[in-house]
């Protein structure tokens, strides 16, 4: 299944899940701790390759020493078009895509359609398994269908490139220099501790603060690397294939990773789940450490013999401008506090604002005015949808949508949030606005319990749902109305695939920052500051 960037999440979201599978309540995929599956499911193991042939030998000797059974095991290699084709051996499934370019979501979603797993683990060809790597990544997403797991990915120094010491060497493996590639024959588990580098410290940071993930909030897709990544092949088609949009370095599988969020997905770290990449991460390359391919340790040779300040100065430049590009569209997809820009708008829609009219009383030009302002005002990068004949009031705001607009139907099916105002409703401005801003540390604390102070204001109310177990927060007055609803869109498709109440829980709080617009208001009031 492709997809293109600004689709919809996906066109199969009431599909019921597997028969057996399980859910857990928000993220707690702890509650299956100890548990395996009865049947090993059977693997789909996608490799990509490009022009790696040692590294995906390495690759493949490993998955051929996977402890899980051989007969649940299949392993399928999409090259996206090397000059010459790799060699695979007998049982390992090839299949060639033309040289389009960098066409990495394509060559993964080439790969899915031609599998016949359940379960999908996504590799590169210079990621090499450990022995238990299968079946350790492999045993949540075999329970509960939602579960998308990533295993622990370490560097090591297979292709001799650099010093013991983890610093660039003289030598470069397969172009002439001094250095000594680890043989494809040395088992991974040993040889990989023996030449491994310095591991991402963010990335050990990020599992460290979340449990490995079982505090997960919004913007922990970034801690999902697509080279180590497994989920139900169900799970797959809920979120779509790969954005084939994506046709340079970067950026597709933390895309995929956050749609995979808004879908419902339960994610979860499993560090016992150890592959070994071939070379440094992306910032240790910057630094002139090398890369584990020969061909990209010959060009860090040929830049350290250079030894120019500028050259490394103008090759720093275009490293950060091109990941600037990266950061650049996904701020543009992924609409989160912390991804997107601070006042920039984004094409991708975080929180939906439904203003609904009542079945007997429509809704006056001047009460919808008083109630999409005051939410602007308090949350002014929301998309607000409103009846269509009060629409023309807010026709100069861009922010505003009809409801029978395509725009308004994406929003209201695609936001993280949605926002429900049981006719119009007045957001009352924050009598003190201290207390951090900060997106994560605010969910965090609202996983912890639903106090009140998950219904602070209508900005701390939207970060809190989704996170954790609560998937929707009821705003009412102090006579018990409910005035507005704060809903995930996570918890939305939990509800129709486990029923309603089971996968996440719902809050109901009294608050006195809302008051319901009632008769005719005066504008001229409400703007003047009088009433």
């Amino acid at each position: 299944m492709s997809r293109d960037a600004g689709s919809p999440v996906s066109d199969a979201t009431d599909t019921a899940p597997p028969a057996g599978g399980r859910f857990v309540v928000g993220n707690a995929w702890d509650a299956l701790d100890g548990v395996w599956p009865d049947l090993p499911p059977l693997v789909s193991v996608v490799v990509v390759h490009y022009r790696q042939q040692a590294e995906l030998d390495r690759t493949l000797a490993a998955l051929a020493r996977q402890s899980y059974p051989a007969e649940r095991l299949e392993v399928i290699v999409v090259d996206d078009g090397s000059p010459t084709p790799p060699t695979v051996p007998e049982g390992v499934r090839l299949i060639v895509q033309e040289d389009l370019g960098f066409r990495l979501s394509a060559a993964r979603n080439v790969g899915v359609a031609a599998s016949s797993g359940s379960v999908l683990c996504f590799v590169d060809a210079d990621t090499s398994p450990e022995p238990d790597y299968v079946l350790r990544l492999t045993r949540l997403p075999a329970l509960a269908p939602e579960a998308v797991t990533v295993g622990q990915r370490k560097h090591a120094d297979f292709a001799g490139v650099l010093g013991g010491d983890g610093g660039a060497g003289d030598g470069v493996a397969g172009v002439g220099g001094d250095g000594v590639a680890v043989p494809v024959s040395e088992p991974v588990e040993v040889a990989g501790p023996a030449h491994d580098l310095e591991q991402p410290r963010w990335l050990q940071q990020a599992y460290g603060w979340s449990a490995d993930l079982l505090h997960a909030d919004d913007r922990s897709y970034r801690h999902l690397i697509g080279a180590v990544t497994c989920c139900t092949r169900w799970f797959f088609d809920q979120v779509g294939g790969f954005d084939e949009s994506f046709t340079s370095y970067g950026g597709e599988d933390w895309e995929w990773a956050h749609r995979a969020w808004l879908a419902g997905g339960v994610f979860a770290h499993v560090p016992g789940a150890v592959a070994w990449h071939d070379g440094p991460d992306w910032a240790g390359r910057a630094t002139g450490a090398g890369a584990g391919s020969a061909a990209s340790a010959g060009s860090v040779a040929s830049a350290a013999s250079a030894g120019s300040a500028v050259a490394r100065e103008d090759e720093e430049a275009r490293r950060q401008a091109e990941k600037n590009g990266e950061t650049l569209r996904l701020a543009d997809l992924i609409a989160v506090r912390g991804s997107r820009g601070f006042g920039v708008r984004s094409r991708a829609v975080d929180v939906c604002v439904d203003l609904v009219a009542s079945v007997r009383t429509s809704i006056s030009a001047g009460a919808a005015f008083v109630a999409v302002d005051s939410v602007l005002a308090a949350m002014p990068d929301v998309t607000v949808v409103v009846p269509d004949d009060v629409a023309p009031v807010f026709e100069a705001d861009q922010r505003v949508r009809g409801r029978s607009s395509d725009a308004a139907a994406a929003a209201l099916a695609g936001a993280r949030v949605l926002v429900t105002l049981d006719g119009p409703v007045r957001v009352l401005p924050a009598v003190e606005a201290g207390g951090s801003d900060d997106a994560r540390v605010q969910a965090l604390a609202a996983a912890v319990g639903l106090g009140d102070d998950v219904a602070r204001d209508l900005r701390t109310a939207t970060d809190a749902v989704g996170v954790g177990s609560l998937g929707t927060l009821e705003l009412a007055d102090p006579s018990g109305r409910v005035l507005v609803t704060v809903e995930s869109r996570r918890a939305a498709l939990r509800a129709r695939r486990w029923g309603a109440g089971v996968a996440f829980v719902s809050h109901r709080a009294s608050v006195d920052w809302l008051t319901p617009v009632t008769g005719e208001p005066s504008v001229a009031a409400y703007l003047g500051g009088w009433g």
